[in-house]
């Protein structure tokens, strides 16, 4: 069945290893040459569709993602190792977007 990004959108993100609500996915990190989703994003605990709060995101590789359900995304993260919390990086994009 296919599954559109919006629907993504409404899914809480849990982590089974200790039972927390991560938040709701914000974006999809695909890679386009692949075909595929790389990794889901969560905006950090206190913003809110991205405002409110600082710019840090919580930044999920697919490969931790063990079951999408009809209201959830249920993830394994191990605390022990960090994921990666994206910082926007001016100077990167300016130079990924053909500008210096």
């Amino acid at each position: 069945m296919p599954m559109k990004i919006s629907d993504f959108q409404t899914k809480d993100v849990i982590n089974i290893v200790d039972g927390k609500k991560l938040g709701q996915i914000s974006d999809l990190e695909l890679d386009l040459r692949q075909g595929r989703i790389e990794s889901i994003v969560v905006p950090s605990p206190g913003r809110f569709f991205g405002m409110f709060g600082g710019s840090s995101e919580m930044i999920i590789p697919w490969r931790n993602i063990i079951k999408i359900g009809l209201d959830v995304v249920l993830v394994k993260l191990d605390e022990s190792r960090p994921y990666r919390a994206e910082e926007p990086d001016i100077a990167h994009e300016y130079s990924r977007n053909g500008r210096s």
